[in-house]
């Protein structure tokens, strides 16, 4: 996992208190441990959550910004993966709550804001919800950012609209960042079903045989690097927009 300057994990207590008296934010990434096809890594989601903030808090001071990262968080909710064995999940109140734990705390350390960047589907209601009670009842602002939304319209572009989870564009990341974990044999086109338009699937079993979507044979590595790239430049684009006007 890469290490930056800015990892409340590796500092003492003292120096985390120091960082915290000239710091914009503290980013929590937040990840899963889910099935992600048969070619993939339950830990897929979180090596996104921890390789993707360790970009943000280091391109954050071209930004003019100070962000602090606090450990991944591992864990979200993935009821809806639990057939699929190895998947962990949190009920969404316990998730909830945990954010909510974590926010308050760093909060109580002089943290202005928390800045959730996630990087699982699943964790979205949660993370609304949890975000909600921290500005509301602690001395801080919780800020939300679904990384994937962000590089939303270069993903589309570049693969089309069928890239979704454990595809071409989740393919494509972590062969960029960890190729060894990726099962290159097993890269094939996922079985999946049409969505239902007025009801919810169950279980993600119910929707594709392999545990994905789309094609991750059409995975480009190189192309993930500047989508990379361009996507930190506009979240930290975005914030730096929100905290000027006084968000």
């Amino acid at each position: 996992m890469p290490e930056t300057e800015h990892d409340l994990a590796t500092m003492t207590w003292e120096d985390a208190g120091d960082r915290f008296l000239g710091a914009d934010g503290v980013v929590v990434p937040t990840g899963s441990t889910e099935q992600h096809s048969v070619h993939l890594p339950l830990s897929t989601d979180s090596l996104r959550a921890e390789h993707l903030s360790a970009e943000l808090v280091e391109a954050a001071p071209d930004h003019d910004l100070d962000l602090l990262r606090a450990p991944t968080l591992p864990y979200g909710y993935s009821e809806h993966h639990m057939p699929f064995p190895g998947t962990v999940t949190l009920s969404q109140d316990t998730y909830k709550q945990a954010l909510i734990d974590i926010g308050a705390s760093l909060a109580e350390h002089g943290a202005e804001r928390v800045i959730f960047l996630n990087c699982h589907g699943g964790n979205t209601e949660a993370l609304a919800l949890a975000s909600d009670r921290l500005s509301r009842d602690h001395d801080t602002t919780a800020h939300v950012v679904h990384w994937t939304d962000y590089g939303r319209d270069e993903l589309e572009e570049h693969f089309g609209d069928g890239w979704g989870h454990a595809g071409d564009h989740e393919t494509s990341f972590v062969e960029l960042v960890r190729e060894d974990l990726v099962k290159t044999e097993r890269k094939e086109p996922q079985n999946a079903r049409d969505l239902p338009e007025t009801t919810s699937w169950t279980y993600f079993s119910d929707v594709s045989e392999q545990g994905g979507l789309g094609d991750p044979t059409n995975s480009d590595p190189e192309f993930m690097e500047s989508v990379v790239e361009n996507t930190t430049e506009r979240i930290l684009e975005a914030l730096t927009d929100d905290i000027d006007a006084g968000w």
